[in-house]
């Protein structure tokens, strides 16, 4: 896909003054956001994802729209195991609810900042060294494996702080209380970091380690830099109020990890084959169509089998408790 310059920065305009709405109709004031609210909110940026798609077929064609839609729901879905940490992250630092909007906001911002980096440095990489596509393939493969094992330990999950922010916080003297949404204070003639700054680096730098998967994964759907940033453009944009739409739900999607380490394990054999191909060997690529029906596939089955396997669970638990209470 031909991507202009004037295009790319068009892009980028409509997407900051996407987040600036968004800020200022929504997360200005702080407040504990309603199940209603974050459900019309979610519900606005998947329609506004779907125009871009839209906006991409009349524009480009089909091929470059097939792709964005594989890219963005193979990045939402990825990026929902990432509530997991974020709901670890909020409780590490014990942020108060009406502050926890103001916290994703301007993590996801970083995040985006952060992926927009990751991305310009793998585009670089796959137009120069074919060869990269073997390296991608075989981390995916491996990551997918690592999936399964870790979701059959069954172990609990403990959020623990990178390397930046053990050093930001050894180096920047900072508080332990919150003081609204500043980010930084003035104390005994001291300028004190907040637990607010410190919460708003965790988030958007730990989503760069989920990142190391993602961005090879969306590369094994489509080449394109332009279709790989927007693509994680609309899936990060919308992550706010997906935390607070489906916070309660996670414990329910038991199967996640399994349907996520199938979808990377394709993409990852995906990849493969891919390479293969660019050295020279004939071998079947898998099409971009086929990709999409299988992630959609792979994800309508996980949720599905996630919620009736969680509703079993619970009936079970209430039969037990009634048996302990006779």
């Amino acid at each position: 896909m031909d991507v202009s310059v004037s295009m790319w920065v068009g892009t980028i305009g409509v997407l900051i003054a996407l987040i600036v709405a968004d800020f200022f109709i929504g997360g200005r004031k702080p407040h504990e956001v309603s199940i209603k609210e974050a459900g019309i909110w979610t519900g606005v940026w998947i329609v506004l994802a779907l125009m871009f798609g839209g906006f991409l077929w009349w524009h480009s064609g089909s091929q470059p729209a097939t792709e964005f839609f594989a890219g963005y729901i193979t990045e939402k879905s990825l990026s929902v195991d990432n509530l997991f940490v974020f709901i670890l992250i909020m409780g590490k630092f014990a942020v108060p609810r009406i502050y926890q909007q103001r916290v994703l906001m301007f993590g996801v911002i970083i995040a985006l900042v952060l992926r927009a980096v990751f991305i310009a440095g793998g585009a670089a990489l796959v137009t120069q060294f074919s060869w990269v596509f073997y390296i991608f393939g075989a981390f995916l493969i491996w990551t997918a494996w690592k999936l399964i094992k870790d979701a059959r330990a069954g172990e609990e999950e403990e959020f623990e702080e990178n390397r930046l922010l053990k050093t930001i916080e050894r180096r920047f003297p900072s508080t332990s209380v919150y003081h609204g949404t500043k980010l930084f204070i003035r104390e005994n003639g001291r300028r004190l970091m907040t637990p607010m700054l410190i919460v708003m680096i965790a988030i958007g730098t730990t989503d760069v380690l989920f990142a190391l998967d993602s961005i090879p994964a969306i590369f094994g759907l489509t080449q394109d830099p332009y279709i790989v940033f927007t693509a994680n453009a609309f899936a990060l944009m919308g992550l706010r109020q997906l935390y607070f739409l489906i916070g309660g739900l996670l414990k329910k999607l038991i199967y996640l990890s399994y349907g996520l380490s199938v979808i990377l394990g394709f993409i990852g054999v995906k990849l493969v084959l891919h390479a293969l191909h660019e050295s020279g060997l004939h071998v079947p690529e898998i099409g971009i169509p086929l990709s999409l029906g299988f992630i959609v596939v792979v994800l309508t089955v996980t949720t599905v089998a996630s919620l009736i396997a969680s509703k079993r669970q619970e009936a079970a638990a209430g039969e037990r408790q009634e048996k302990i209470d006779v």
